[in-house]
């Protein structure tokens, strides 16, 4: 599976911003999906993630519940992750990742969960 992920820039705090991650697979709606971030200095987190069949299927950091939506459209072999009320602690590079799901409700939450990773994309929030 290969993945590019774009939608990333410059916002100001409290702004809005829209992450898309492409998939080359067309069995897109076999694999559980994920978003990851790493801030400068600091190691790679969990942020989001949504099962196969997207839905209400989805399981949040803590950081960023509340603030961020994940979703899926299997038709076009993309996954977003809606992000609202920008801080500047959530600058970062964001990574989307893919995992073959066994099952329908499928959410893993750690890094070493997922078997393919897009290239990242930068967000920066500014204060």
């Amino acid at each position: 599976v290969q993945l590019q992920a774009s939608g990333g820039g410059l916002v100001q705090a409290g702004g809005s911003l829209r992450l898309s991650c492409s998939a080359s697979k067309r069995a897109f709606n076999q694999y559980a999906m994920g978003w990851f971030r790493q801030a400068p200095g600091k190691e790679r987190e969990f942020a989001a993630s949504i099962s196969r069949s997207g839905g209400g299927n989805t399981f949040y950091a803590d950081a960023v519940k509340g603030r961020f939506t994940v979703s899926r459209d299997n038709a076009k072999n993309t996954v977003y992750l809606q992000m609202n009320s920008l801080k500047p602690e959530d600058t970062a590079i964001y990574y989307c990742a893919a995992q073959y799901a066994r099952t329908p409700f499928y959410t893993p939450s750690l890094a070493q969960d997922y078997g393919y990773w897009g290239q990242g994309t930068l967000v920066t929030v500014s204060s």
